[in-house]
């Protein structure tokens, strides 16, 4: 059976230069970083230089840079180590987009229930937060402003600088998680404009499990995890040196990957969105068709639902996502899609291509051609046909 692999934006294949500097360091570089023995010495210049180039690839300072176990840490992190520090300034609101990943939206709901007043700012129908409804949501009590760079499940690329620089006005910090930009489209720190940004590795062809967050220089953070004094006293506990590594070597293909940039990702999806539009009755596309990163459609079907048509686009080989795995397993509908405006039908019948590494025009034909049958025969078991023939883009 032939296998596609459209869900990059879930998690992205390990590059074989990684796996095999994983490997190496498992295999020789087993001293403790901390450690003040030659071993030691050795982990820790490996760890060193995995931050060196993990902070070129983002336009930052290595000492600015805390490895964490992942992209949901680092939200952590930064949300909450902001928070922690701002206690004692009398600021006790904080501020994110509607469509944050659940990592932010359930940290702040979490916080809500400790005292802190929480406010989540809409989007416009391609899912862009602006920033005159930014500047009404943030007030001289906001601690901190956290609103990703490009979303996960519609790809929208979000004015940072501009937001930052609202947020900065009322003197709170600006967070971004930048985990579904790193690696596809070129990120400094300094052009955004921001206090702290969060990426994964996993994202980029990295490992799984290790990821980190850039914090400003001057910047007030209380650690989340105490212990030792790793990670400049901002993350206790021994380091994972092969998992560092590997995310080193990737940061550094992705570096030079968006640094001499071509349209094939963009062309691919292009090709497979088109293609879809023109051939299945009743789709349209969700989000803004420029502001987004090059690999990300986001489709709906009218008169089908999504974990049908997932299921049996997995049963023929295509692997796709109904939005962030991290919301896989339950029933409730794209809250991305849902602070869009849509209805509740097209928030739930919508499906997320993120095509990465490896794919080709042929696998993109594949699915174009296979899609109009499988659409067909789902709307017939259940009844619903679409409205128009036409297919819509929005």
């Amino acid at each position: 059976m032939t296998r596609i692999y459209f869900d990059h934006n879930a998690t992205t294949p390990v590059a074989p230069e990684v796996a095999d500097a994983m490997a190496n360091a498992l295999r020789t570089i087993y001293g403790n970083p901390s450690s003040v023995h030659a071993y030691g010495q050795q982990a820790k210049t490996a760890l060193d230089a995995a931050r060196a180039s993990v902070a070129t690839l983002i336009g930052a300072e290595p000492t600015e840079l805390v490895f964490t176990s992942g992209g949901s840490e680092s939200d952590n992190l930064a949300v909450r180590g902001v928070a922690d520090s701002s206690i004692a300034s009398g600021r006790r609101h904080l501020v994110a987009s509607a469509i944050e990943h659940e990592a932010v939206i359930q940290t702040l709901k979490a916080l809500s229930k400790s005292g802190w007043t929480t406010t989540l700012v809409g989007v416009d129908a391609s899912g862009i937060v602006s920033p005159d409804r930014l500047a009404e949501a943030v007030t001289e009590k906001t601690a901190l402003v956290s609103i990703m760079h490009a979303n996960n499940e519609i790809g929208a690329i979000q004015p940072v600088a501009d937001l930052a620089a609202v947020a900065h006005a009322h003197g709170a910090l600006f967070h971004t998680d930048a985990v579904q930009s790193v690696g596809k489209i070129p990120v400094d720190v300094s052009a955004l404009g921001v206090d702290l940004l969060s990426l994964s590795a996993h994202k980029f062809n990295g490992p799984k499990g290790v990821g980190a967050l850039w914090v400003r220089r001057g910047t007030r953070l209380r650690t989340q995890m105490t212990g030792g004094k790793q990670e400049r006293n901002r993350r206790a506990g021994t380091e994972n040196v092969p998992a560092m590594v590997g995310m080193g070597v990737a940061a550094r293909l992705a570096t030079a990957k968006v640094a001499a940039p071509n349209d094939h990702l963009a062309s691919l999806r292009d090709r497979l969105e088109a293609g879809i539009l023109s051939g299945v009755t009743g789709t349209e596309s969700n989000g803004h068709a420029d502001l987004r990163v090059d690999n990300t459609s986001n489709i709906s079907f009218t008169g089908v639902e999504a974990e049908s048509l997932l299921i049996a686009l997995d049963l023929e080989g295509v692997a796709v996502s109904t939005g962030s795995a991290c919301s896989s397993g339950t029933l409730e509908p794209s809250h991305v899609l849902r602070a869009m405006g849509f209805s509740p039908h097209r928030t739930q019948n919508s499906i997320r291509f993120s095509l990465g590494l490896g794919n080709t025009e042929a696998e993109v034909d594949y699915v174009v051609r296979a899609l109009p049958g499988i659409v067909a025969r789902l709307r017939g078991v259940s009844g619903r046909r679409p409205r128009t023939a036409v297919a819509a883009h929005s």
